[in-house]
């Protein structure tokens, strides 16, 4: 029942990977999101990505993901983090907290509905839509409310790609101080390497290693997420009208609790570990970032069906208002830690 779906997100995958070969300065998920929002706007497709391929689509976009999430977890090596030195992982960190808080309050501030504060300041404070889509699983968002923080992340990655090379050499920058920057405020891994490698490979490797800082912060980001959710659903009885997963209640009608640790987050941890303390052959890691790239491709592909230009049009400039500041504040932040360090 899934399985077209599945092979329908494949697909989707391939021919993002090709736009990407073709042209590699345009990073591969973002061709993959936009991939995604292009077909959920064609008005013959919507009824057979909600019917036939909604289950499949599924698939791709939750177990998937986290499949992808936990593969992710062999890029961090904890010695390479190390080697940063003990200031600019200080700063990283505070930049990904103050972010996340400062997003999460500018959501709030603006009234955006449901979990949509919580899911803009994850993506754009860790590691763009990968993030999103794993901390919407965590708290059971709902698909409307996860594609537009998808929308936003996209579009302002995409335009940190054209817009910090542009002030690289007007603010002062060196090659490293550039990688530094990049690193420390690009939303997705892709995006850095789009935008970071204009200058060089030692800036690239800079920006890398900075980046992956941040993804570190996912597991404690999204474990806390899920203590929270676990407090907020305790005892609660749900509504039809709540639209919440069947999956996701109990025989009694009451919530599930997530668990404290999700089993994706804690195996993004050993991974890292594995990473860390393991000498893992060049053709094993290489072999798991092509499956890792692969997996987030064809979950973000079937995130991005779920967006609805139409809603997100109708919802005003609020979420966009709330995107734009927080792209503003992380990119504020970077350079203020680039200086710093």
């Amino acid at each position: 029942m899934w399985l077209r779906g599945v092979l329908v997100a494949a697909l989707a995958a391939l021919a993002a990977w090709g736009v990407h070969a073709a042209v590699p300065a345009i990073p591969l998920l973002t061709v993959a999101v936009v991939l995604g929002i292009v077909a959920g706007q064609i008005p013959a497709a919507r009824p057979a990505l909600a019917g036939a391929l909604a289950p499949g689509l599924s698939v791709a976009a939750k177990p998937l993901m986290q499949l992808g999430i936990v593969l992710l977890g062999l890029k961090l090596s904890l010695v390479d983090i190390a080697a940063l030195g003990w200031a600019t992982v200080a700063t990283t960190v505070a930049i990904v907290l103050t972010t996340f808080a400062g997003t999460l309050g500018l959501g709030r501030w603006f009234g955006l509905p449901g979990h949509q504060p919580l899911l803009i300041a994850t993506g754009f404070s860790i590691c763009g839509a990968s993030a999103i889509g794993a901390m919407s699983g965590v708290v059971q968002a709902k698909d409307e409310e996860t594609a537009t923080p998808i929308a936003l992340v996209t579009l302002c990655g995409t335009l940190a790609i054209a817009v910090l090379p542009l002030l690289w050499h007007p603010l002062g920058l060196s090659a490293l101080q550039f990688g530094h920057w990049v690193g420390a405020g690009v939303h997705d891994v892709g995006q850095v390497v789009a935008t970071a490698q204009i200058a060089g490979s030692a800036a690239l490797a800079v920006a890398l290693v900075v980046k992956l800082t941040r993804v570190l912060m996912l597991a404690p980001v999204i474990a806390v997420a899920s203590m929270v959710e676990r407090h907020h659903q305790a005892g609660r009885s749900i509504l039809p009208a709540d639209n919440v997963p069947a999956a996701s209640v109990n025989a009694r009608g009451v919530a599930k609790r997530p668990p404290i640790l999700p089993l994706f987050v804690a195996g993004f941890i050993v991974a890292m570990f594995v990473r860390t303390l393991i000498p893992l052959p060049e053709q094993v890691l290489n072999a798991a970032d092509v499956v890792q790239t692969g997996l987030l491709a064809m979950a973000l592909f079937a995130l991005g069906t779920a967006v609805n230009l139409g809603t997100l049009l109708r919802t005003g400039g609020r979420p966009l208002a709330v995107g734009l500041l927080s792209w503003a504040l992380i990119a504020a932040l970077a350079l203020g830690a680039v200086h710093l360090t």
